[in-house]
This record gives C-alpha cells, structure tokens and sequence, in this order.
C-alpha cells in the first residue's frame, strides 16, 4: 500500500502548535536581573523596618526574594538571590555600614544563616517548580495522544491522522517533528510540522532506520549530520512508518521518548488498517 493510494501528496508543512520558546541568554538575563530586583525590593524594606527589629531579624526580608526567585525562575536565579541577599545585609545592615566586614558575632551569625536558609529554600522551591512543570508537560503529553486516538476513533482519513500525529509529537517532545511513510522501499514525508525540514542527511539516516528496524539519533555516529532521532513503526497490514523528531532541548523530553512514539506510531498504523482505508 503506497503513501500516495492513501492521500499523501505531499508533505504538509504544519504551523507550530504550541512549542515552548527555546530559552535565549536575553530570557536567562532577564530572569537572573529580575531575582536580582527582588533583592533590591528588600533592601528598600529593610531599610524601612530596621528601626522597629533587631538588625539579625532583618535577614527574614532576604528570603522571601529567594521563594519567590526559585518558584518563578528557577534554582540558579533563587542562588543568585540568597547570595546577592547575604552581601546585601552585609553591606548595609551590619555595622560597619556599607562595608562587607562584620564585626559583631551575632551579625556574622545572621548572615551565615540567612545563607543557609536561603541556600535550602531555593532548592526545595526549585524542585517544587520543576515537579510542577513536569506534571503541566506530562498532561500536554496526554491531551496529545487523547486527541490523536479521538481521530482514529473517528475513522479520520489517514492523510489527517497523520498530520495529528506529528503535531502530537511536537507537543510532546516540543521539537519540530516528521511523519514518513515507506512507499515503494523508500520514505517519503507525509507530515512535517513547522521548521522540521529534512535534509538529505536526515532523509539517509531516517532510511536506514527502515532497513534497519533499529532507531537512529541524530549527531551521533554514523549519523553525525542528521539533526533528527527517527524511530520505526511496523504494524501488520500497514505500511512502514518512520517517525522523527528533531533532537536538541532534552530538557523538554519525556523521560521514555520510545513510548510516546510508539503510542502515536501505533494510532497511525491503526488509521491506514482501518476498512475505510482500505482502498
């Protein structure tokens, strides 16, 4: 069964369906500055309530930066924080002003704990952040796949389960994605999404993956020049697919990236066995 006898064409080339925005050293500036104005912010209250606490209370101000630094932004933004927090009460808070030195022990004492406070908060904060993120990532991963199946439910024609299912892929793995179908003993694309163009180096490796049976990463030997990790899909009484996406961002990668193709790889095959494909 070829890809054209199903309605592939060609490959449509879908617009990005909500991928996360690589981070760019602007956005990880801007996150570091901003833990940064927290800290300022506690400066200027510090400087309010100093007269009414006793100065080693005045450490308190200098962990909320840190909670709210390491739930907004991150564990390195929450450590810029309780470092930049420390020097700060150091600096205008201990006697002498607007020195680093401290000369009373209980002052030194504050700022070693403010350090280790802040230092324990912003990691628990971090992973809390992280788990929450994971748990947001995993349930797009769901709505994916839930909305992929709902397709072949439908008895959707399989031109269009396969767009769904390299817009899934996308979603999941948030990295431009490619759906090729096995036509005549070579690939050729059915779905591309939004910046997922294949080169003939991705096309060469995505080949052998077919041949092979076995998947292929790209920027590995032997092939170092594929920008994509292609995975086979081969299912009774359906052509043989290969699904890629493309590598880079790990951070946004489901822990087992096997599964999720496997699971869309298995939702297309079904659609081109489906009787009404059968044609």
């Amino acid at each position: 069964m070829s890809g054209e006898a199903l309605g592939f064409q060609s490959a449509p080339r879908l617009a990005p369906a909500a991928l996360r925005k690589p981070k760019t050293s602007a956005g990880v500036l801007g996150a570091y500055a901003a833990a940064l104005g927290l800290v300022a912010v506690a400066s200027l209250i510090g400087f309010l309530v100093q007269h009414l606490i006793a100065s080693p209370d005045v450490t308190l101000v200098f962990v909320l930066p840190v909670v709210i630094a390491a739930t907004t932004f991150g564990f390195g933004p929450a450590l810029a924080a309780a470092v930049s927090g420390v020097l700060a009460f150091d600096f205008f808070f201990t006697a002498p002003f607007f020195s680093f030195r401290i000369h009373s022990a209980d002052d030194l004492w504050a700022a070693a704990l403010l350090l280790v406070i802040a230092a324990i908060v912003s990691t628990l904060a971090a992973e809390a952040r992280g788990r929450a993120l994971e748990a947001r990532r995993e349930a797009g991963r769901a709505g994916a796949l839930h909305d992929l199946a709902h397709l072949v439910v439908q008895s959707a024609p399989a031109a269009e389960v396969a767009r769904s299912s390299a817009e899934a892929l996308a979603k999941i793995f948030q990295a431009p994605a490619a759906v090729l179908i096995a036509d005549g003993g070579m690939l050729k694309p059915a779905a591309l999404t939004e910046g997922a163009s294949l080169s003939p180096a991705d096309l060469e490796a995505a080949n052998w993956t077919l041949a092979s049976q076995t998947p292929s990463h790209g920027d590995n030997y032997p092939f170092a020049a594929s920008t994509f990790d292609f995975w086979p899909i081969r299912r009774d009484d359906s052509p043989d697919l290969v699904l890629g996406v493309r590598c880079g961002d790990t951070d946004a990668r489901p822990e087992h990236p096997a599964k999720y193709v496997e699971l869309a790889g298995a939702y297309l095959a079904a659609s081109l066995t489906a009787p009404a494909h059968r044609r």
